[in-house]
């Protein structure tokens, strides 16, 4: 293999582990900056997409947990993965309106560490709900049939089909929301009750639906990383909180509340670590995105695209 083939790969394989973490973070990045509301439940809900997905794709054979001492040792409709792309963004969104309504609502005008507290216990008590009905088990979410196997790709080789597949996915998505929130009636809303809240209600207009359906699109996308990212690890109660902490410092290292930033983030982050497995200190992959955010905020603690106000 070349060293442009060798560069070129790493540079796939990072999009793809980035997307991962864009898909999270976009999500993520809507409600902290539109809302102002940390979501330490997002996590969850990516867990919550990816169980999703392998009960609507597959049947799994349960040998721990509540439910094979009821006599439940077969659990899942074994629809195909795309039944499970369809129906968890759709299953996500109403879990996030209904969360916006009796979790985060309540809280929209609490300290920070309130909205911490109550969004992380949330997330505890459903990982370990999850644990409890169905052990802690590692299971595989298959890939989809349509997708699965290597693709020829110019200079780089065979690349798995299914990893570009992610980076397809999650393009289209994220241009999806740019575009909802940049060129459409409603993301003028959203923006301007961002910037002035008060003055937007004195016009008239009504947020509370708006930023319903902005806590849905976050949750939404969460499910879906969760699906998409399920095929690339094992699925196991401990993923969604796995997963938090780098959204989190995908957010803040692209700005709070810029889609693009946390897209520039994301793919940083990702394209680092691949970096360092492939080089060789994949023990150090997880320690290298803490000492980056640590770098990219010394220099500029409003982010990368975020503007001097995100930090007064």
């Amino acid at each position: 293999m070349s060293l442009l083939s060798q560069i070129l790969t790493i540079l796939l394989n990072g999009l793809q582990q980035g997307a991962i973490y864009v898909l999270l973070a976009v999500g993520l990045s809507i409600i902290l900056g539109t809302l102002k509301f940390v979501n330490f439940a997002h996590g969850a809900l990516y867990l919550l997409g990816a169980y999703l997905g392998l009960f609507i794709t597959t049947e799994v054979q349960l040998t721990n947990g509540m439910l094979p001492e009821w006599g439940i040792t077969t659990f899942g409709l074994g629809l195909g993965f795309l039944a499970a792309l369809l129906i968890v963004p759709l299953v996500t969104f109403v879990v996030g309106i209904v969360m916006e309504r009796f979790v985060a609502k309540p809280f929209y005008d609490r300290p920070d560490t309130d909205q911490i507290l109550v969004t992380f216990g949330l997330a505890v008590i459903f990982q370990e709900a999850l644990r409890a009905l169905i052990g802690g088990d590692s299971q595989s979410l298959p890939q989809p049939a349509w997708a699965s196997g290597p693709i020829a790709l110019p200079i780089i080789g065979n690349f798995p089909r299914w990893r570009l597949g992610v980076i397809v996915i999650t393009a289209l998505l994220v241009l999806f929301v740019y575009a909802l929130v940049e060129y459409t009636d409603f993301g003028l809303i959203v923006r301007a009750g961002t910037m002035d809240s008060e003055m937007v209600r004195l016009l008239g207009i009504r947020l509370d639906r708006p930023y319903l359906v902005v806590f849905g699109i976050g949750a939404a996308l969460a499910g879906i990383a969760g699906v998409v990212g399920g095929p690339l690890a094992n699925v196991n109660p401990n993923i969604g909180t796995e997963q938090l902490v780098p959204a989190f410092l995908t957010v803040v290292i692209g700005g709070v509340g810029k889609i693009e930033g946390a897209v520039l983030a994301g793919l940083l982050l990702g394209t680092l670590q691949v970096l360092l497995i492939q080089t060789g200190f994949a023990a150090w992959n997880r320690v290298g995105i803490y000492v980056l955010a640590a770098v990219i905020l010394l220099v500029r603690p409003q982010g990368l695209l975020g503007s001097e106000v995100d930090v007064e």
